[in-house]
């Protein structure tokens, strides 16, 4: 089966978010994926950069693609009338400073929501607006140490670095388009914009929602590989194969379990009967590992194909891309910048995604952005001459 025509991104389409204007103060990692997120999506997105970096291209072309950018000093003293200027005319403004930070700018919300009452004003942080750390420094593993998510995920001996994708991404830079986005239909509706306080440890406290959930109900143990779907199952673990590559196993119903057994030959092996049995799977770990190292991942892989096991390979980031699956969807696609990227999720029906522009060189859109705040060529070029913008 194909996609639909309309769910995939693509030249002439303009996305759910057409019309939305959204203004990004620099920042990295969780705050502009909340803004690529914003402009795969169609939002008009302008990041502020500094005039330092002008006419560099963009460090993150992926991160920084469906942008305009400008170069604004922030720490000048005539920066936050500029950059207000600009808030006249948009619906959200993203910033990931420090607490504090933006308000000694001159661009706290109480500075630019009586400029501009609709907007939305997102604030991504990791330890959250106030608290006892809120002014601490952090990065991604110590706001998911802090919630409970580190401890979670590893061998029983340690815990393992789930790369920034909890906090950063998931806990971070997502939670904060999201809870844009739900600011923004309340603005539309009530013409009364607000702050959007995106903290990276209640994002990922957010995403242990279930585990939350499992604990509270009795059938979770607050320890690492002990749990179903944290590597102690058997049939929910990853195997090292005989060529070093590995297979990824989520056979936790019956069924599933079943055909996988099939699969190996193991369906009437008694060490395999009490699926559910925790004293039995030390035994199974072992047997199901040496199995699976009998031969290649790729060949365990075909060998599954079809068979509804829930059995996986295990793909390297350049791998992932050439996959069937991933090919047929169009997951990934090759951006400007020459490098494979994915592509912009999710997909919509009715106004599919446009096609993603590529990031631009730091400073591209400085002249015309302020010609459409107001600014005519005279004032631009002493704001340039001052060393206000780049």
């Amino acid at each position: 089966m194909t996609a639909p025509a309309s769910t995939t991104p693509g030249r002439g389409v303009h996305g759910p978010l057409q019309g939305v204007r959204v203004l990004e103060l620099g920042g990295v990692g969780p705050a502009p994926y909340a803004g690529m997120l914003l402009g795969d999506l169609g939002a008009e997105v302008v990041r502020v950069d500094r005039p330092s970096d002008a006419g560099s291209p963009s460090a993150h072309p992926v991160l920084h693609r469906n942008r305009r950018s400008i170069t604004v000093d922030l720490k000048h003293r005539e920066a936050a009338e500029v950059v207000g200027r600009l808030v006249d005319d948009v619906d959200v403004l993203v910033e990931g400073f420090r607490p504090g930070v933006a308000e000694r700018l001159g661009l706290g919300p109480d500075d630019l929501l009586p400029r501009n009452p609709r907007l939305v004003y997102g604030r991504m942080t990791g330890w959250g607006q106030y608290g006892p750390k809120a002014h601490e420094p952090g990065h991604d593993i110590n706001f998911i140490a802090l919630s409970g998510a580190l401890h979670a995920v590893g061998t029983a001996d340690r815990p393992v670095v789930p790369l920034n994708l909890v906090g950063d991404m998931g806990g971070g830079g997502m939670l904060l388009a999201f809870g844009v986005l739900g600011a923004l239909v309340s603005a539309r509706a009530t013409g009364r914009g607000q702050v959007v306080d995106a903290a990276m440890t209640d994002g990922t406290a957010s995403l242990l929602s279930m585990v939350y959930g499992f604990r509270a109900a009795g059938s979770w143990q607050d320890e690492r590989a002990a749990n179903g779907i944290d590597g102690a199952a058997p049939w929910y673990t990853v195997y090292r194969c005989a060529d070093g590559g590995h297979l990824a196993l989520g056979c936790g119903e019956p069924h599933f379990y079943a055909r996988m057994l099939g699969v190996l030959g193991l369906g009437d092996d008694p060490d395999f009967a009490g699926q559910y049995d925790r004293e039995s799977w030390p035994t199974m770990h072992k047997r199901l590992a040496d199995v699976f190292a009998t031969r290649t991942r790729d060949e365990w892989a075909s060998a599954f194909e079809g068979r509804d096991a829930c059995v996986t390979p295990v793909l390297s980031l350049a791998e992932a891309p050439t996959h069937p699956h991933h090919v047929a969807r169009g997951t990934f696609r090759t951006g400007a910048h020459g490098g494979v990227e994915p592509a912009p999720a999710p997909r919509f029906g009715g106004t599919p995604a446009p096609e993603p522009a590529p990031a631009p060189a730091v400073g591209t859109h400085t002249d015309a952005a302020l010609t459409r705040a107001g600014y005519d060529a005279d004032r631009i070029a002493g704001l340039r001459a001052r060393g206000v913008i780049g």
